[in-house]
């Protein structure tokens, strides 16, 4: 039983060289990835109709990236050969019975010429390839000209390639924006958003000290994850085995409380342990957001790793974590037995069989969907956090215009701090902010009591602007122009 993230599909090593080059003349920037502007000019020459290419690329990509790399493209272009061999396009079609590993390439209409003339050698203009075209060079950059004068303007000069400076943002009424071709995928987006509009917000009012860590890279690019937590020998091991179908390192089922501790089970080249401290500091795992819960924390926590697609997280300690499930919303219970025991008929029933096989099945299928529903639920909680950034820039600037310039500040900030509902209300009636999406004051309270209010920055109306700009502008933009291209 595995679950998978997207659609992998077998393909002989034959039919990957012709996709090969087929995903190289359909990428028209070469950046490795199809985005909608190159699918539907490839796309076009299969002949399919545009509600047929819209459940190929829905399909393909999966994971709503808004883009397609190599093995989501030879996903699209099998589609496509079902589709003209009259198939319906279902999400199962690639998991059926259908031989992919010898199923031909799609027909393609004036592909080949394409092709051919792409690899035809391009004429080299003489200018561009005689001395006129480095003494063009010379002419232009005098303080270069002994350099290229001793190579007699026929040597190559080698400068480091300068990364390219992104402007700003899509459009906006304060800011200027970035071209939307140097961004790849809504992730992309999303990131390039954070570090140039949102994260200098939280900065300036230690955001991440009150609310939520900064974000690093790999908090936009890890994999989804599912936590599991439960005491002791209520089956998160068994669970886990179950769903791997194998053992993992450091998995130990017992009567006696066996799991004392935090475990990520994740996919990696070898099956080994890595201790909590050295994982919370690799750059590229989102987990440098738990050194805040210091060493006593980290010495319970571990990786186990395993070439494996699964990742997992669960633990069996609550520890000060807070609330888990603080949400309004009713929870989702499965019921099933999850072991590799077959369901004993005799004990449950005919109808409790029945039940515990579909309740395990709606569990399995959730599961796969959860790369799917990523992309998703990265942008819907990046939106809350912008919102809760915001609200708290206004919140501590309000306390900031409420201290005295001179005297009497620690008394001020008392006051404050010990009227901080009536404070909240203040925020909320002056900038018209729903209540629902302020801080705990409780919580709110017992950080600021540790900083001094007088060092806040005044509040910042350039930088609100910016955050209003991005979500009333950049992300609609982002999402508009990452979205099924044929929708």
């Amino acid at each position: 039983m595995e679950i998978i993230s997207g659609p992998i599909s077998s393909c002989s090593k034959e039919h990957q060289k012709i996709y090969q080059e087929w995903f190289n003349y359909a990428d028209a920037d070469g950046d490795g990835r199809i985005t909608g502007n190159d699918a539907t000019k490839f796309f076009a020459l299969s002949n399919l109709s545009r509600p047929e290419l819209k459940q190929v690329w829905a399909i393909s990509d999966s994971k709503r990236q808004g883009f397609l790399g190599f093995k989501e493209f030879i996903a699209a272009m099998q589609l496509v050969t079902l589709a003209q061999a009259g198939h319906e396009i279902t999400e199962g079609l690639l998991s059926s019975t259908v031989d992919l590993e010898n199923l031909e390439p799609p027909v393609m209409e004036n592909l080949d010429a394409l092709l051919a003339k792409k690899r035809s050698p391009k004429k080299i203009e003489p200018e561009l390839s005689s001395k006129k075209f480095m003494l063009y060079h010379c002419a232009l950059f005098p303080f270069l000209n002994s350099i290229l004068n001793e190579a007699n303007c026929y040597g190559a000069v080698t400068t480091q390639p300068q990364s390219s400076v992104p402007a700003n943002w899509f459009t906006s009424k304060s800011v200027k924006k970035i071209p939307l071709s140097s961004v790849t995928s809504i992730v992309d987006g999303l990131k390039r958003l954070y570090i140039e509009k949102l994260k200098p917000l939280e900065v300036a009012y230690r955001f991440n000290d009150f609310v939520s860590p900064t974000l690093a890279n790999s908090d936009f690019d890890s994999k989804p994850m599912v936590m599991l937590l439960g005491q002791y020998s209520t089956g998160k091991t068994t669970f886990i085995k179950h769903l791997l179908r194998t053992s993992y390192p450091g998995a130990h089922i017992g009567p006696e409380p066996t799991t004392d501790r935090f475990v990520v089970v994740m996919s990696g080249p070898d099956e080994r342990s890595i201790p909590g401290n050295t994982i919370a500091v690799q750059a590229d795992m989102p987990f440098s957001g738990l050194t805040t819960f210091g060493s006593a924390f980290l010495s319970k926590f571990q990786c186990s790793q395993m070439p494996h697609q699964l990742m997992r997280v669960y633990g069996a300690l609550m520890w000060s974590l807070g609330k888990v499930l603080n949400t309004p919303e009713v929870m989702r219970v499965y019921i099933g037995s999850f072991n590799d025991k077959p369901v004993n008929e005799a004990v449950v029933g005919p109808i409790g069989k029945e039940l515990f096989e579909k309740e395990q099945d709606d569990l399995l299928s959730d599961l796969k969907d959860i790369p799917k529903k990523a992309c998703d639920r990265r942008i819907n909680e990046f939106v809350k956090r912008a919102r809760a950034a915001k609200i708290h820039a206004y919140i501590m600037s309000h306390l900031k215009k409420e201290m005295p310039s001179m005297m009497g500040k620690a008394k001020a900030q008392q006051r404050l701090v010990d009227n901080l509902e009536d404070e909240f209300a203040k925020v909320q009636r002056e900038y018209h902010l729903p209540l629902g999406d302020f801080p705990s004051v409780d919580h709110f309270r017992e950080v600021l009591s540790g900083y001094s209010i007088d060092k806040f920055e005044k509040l910042k109306p350039k930088m609100v602007q910016a955050v209003d700009d991005m979500l009333g502008y950049d992300i609609p933009e982002l999402l508009k122009n990452f979205r099924n291209p044929y929708e």
